[in-house]
C-alpha cells in the first residue's frame, strides 16, 4: 500500500469520487422517476431503464478507481483494514466509514440485482430501496470527508444533487405536482441553503496549498554514510499540517568544510517540489532556502532531538516566504 505520492493519483482519487457521486445521484433520480411511472415523449421508458442500469455499473467502476487510488497514494495513508472495515480509519472515521459502508452495500445490491430473476419480486424490490441508504451515506461521506468539501463548486454540486432527489421524493411519496411553484421553491431552498451551510457554519479548516508559512512538529530520521574523510548526511522527515510536507536535506561533509548540499520540500497533494540548498548546519539543526516551480521562494529552519523510543528524531520545521 501507499506506493506513490504522485499528484496525478490523488487527482484521480478525488475526481473519481466526485464523478461516482454525480452518477449515483442521476441513477437515484431515474429510479424514482421510473418507479413513479413518469412519462416523457422525448425520453422513452426503455431508454431510461438502460441508462439507469448502465449508470449503476458506471458507479461501481468509479468507486473501484476511487478506492484503488486512495489505497496506493501516500497523502492519506489507509491500511487494508481501514479501507475494508467501516469506521476503523483514523481520518474522519465517521464520515469515511459511511463511504466504505455505502460502497460495500452497493456491492451487495449489485449481487442482488444479478440474481433478481431467482428472487421473489417483492423481496428484490424491498432490497432495492436500500439504494437510498447508499446515496444518503455517500452524500454525508462526500460532504464531510472529502478534501474538496469547502470548494464552492462542489458545495453547489451537492446542493443541486440533494435538492433534485428531495423534490422527486416529494413528488413520488407525497403526491405533490412536480412542476408546481411550491416544489420549485422547495428545491431552490435546498439547493441554496446546503452550499451556504457547507461554506459557512459547517465548514472545516482547509489544508493550505503550498503554504507560504509553516511552523509544525517534524518527524524523521538522519542517515549517515561515508568514511572519516567524507560523509554523506541525509535528513528525511515530514510535517502534517497545515498540509503534508515531505522534507529531504542532503549534505556532503568533509572534516574541513561543508562541500555540497541540496534541499527538497515536496508539498502534497499538489506534488510541487521546492528545490534549493542548505545554508547553515548545526549539530541537530539546519537552515536553507528553496524555490518552487512558479518562482516563489521559501526559507526553511529545522531542528530536532532523538525520539524517546529511538525510532528516529522529532522536532520542528518552520517555513516562511
Amino acid at each position: 500500500m501507499h506506493l506513490t505520492s504522485s499528484p496525478a493519483i490523488w487527482y484521480a482519487a478525488r475526481a473519481s469520487g466526485v464523478a461516482a457521486y454525480v452518477v449515483l445521484t442521476v441513477v437515484v433520480c431515474l429510479g424514482i422517476a421510473l418507479a413513479g411511472k413518469a412519462q416523457s415523449t422525448r425520453w422513452p421508458r426503455f431508454a431510461a431503464e438502460d441508462v439507469h442500469r448502465f449508470g449503476g455499473l458506471l458507479v461501481g467502476s468509479l468507486i473501484v478507481i476511487h478506492v484503488g487510488a486512495i489505497a496506493v497514494d501516500s497523502f492519506l495513508p489507509f491500511s487494508l483494514t481501514q479501507l475494508l472495515v467501516p469506521f476503523t480509519a483514523t481520518y474522519r472515521p465517521l464520515w469515511t466509514g459511511l463511504g466504505i459502508a455505502a460502497a460495500e452495500l452497493l456491492l451487495a445490491l449489485a449481487i442482488t440485482n444479478h440474481y433478481r430473476r431467482r428472487l421473489p419480486h417483492r423481496v428484490w424490490r424491498s432490497v432495492h430501496y436500500l439504494n437510498f441508504a447508499v446515496w444518503g451515506a455517500a452524500s454525508f461521506h462526500g460532504m464531510f470527508a472529502g478534501t474538496d468539501r469547502s470548494a464552492t463548486w462542489l458545495a453547489v454540486l451537492y446542493g443541486v444533487g440533494i435538492a433534485s432527489v428531495a423534490v422527486l421524493l416529494l413528488w413520488r411519496v407525497g403526491g405533490f405536482a412536480l412542476r408546481s411553484p411550491g416544489m420549485a421553491a422547495a428545491g431552490a431552498v435546498v439547493a441554496v441553503a446546503l452550499p451556504v451551510l457547507m461554506l459557512g457554519p459547517l465548514q472545516k479548516n482547509v489544508r493550505a496549498w503550498n503554504a507560504p508559512k509553516v511552523s509544525e512538529p517534524l518527524t524523521g530520521r538522519v542517515i549517515r554514510n561515508g568514511t572519516q574523510f567524507k560523509e554523506i548526511v541525509s535528513f528525511v522527515g515530514n510535517a502534517e499540517s497545515p498540509q503534508k510536507l515531505l522534507v529531504r536535506a542532503d549534505l556532503l561533509v568533509s572534516p574541513q568544510a561543508l562541500e555540497s548540499t541540496s534541499l527538497q520540500l515536496e508539498y502534497l497533494p499538489s506534488g510541487d517540489v521546492c528545490r534549493g540548498r542548505v545554508t547553515h548546519v548545526g549539530v541537530t539543526s539546519f537552515s536553507g532556502s528553496c524555490i518552487l516551480p512558479g518562482g516563489a521562494s521559501r526559507t526553511v529552519d529545522a531542528s530536532w532531538v532523538p525520539a524517546a523510543d529511538d525510532s528516529g528524531v522529532v522536532g520542528t520545521i518552520r517555513l516562511h516566504a
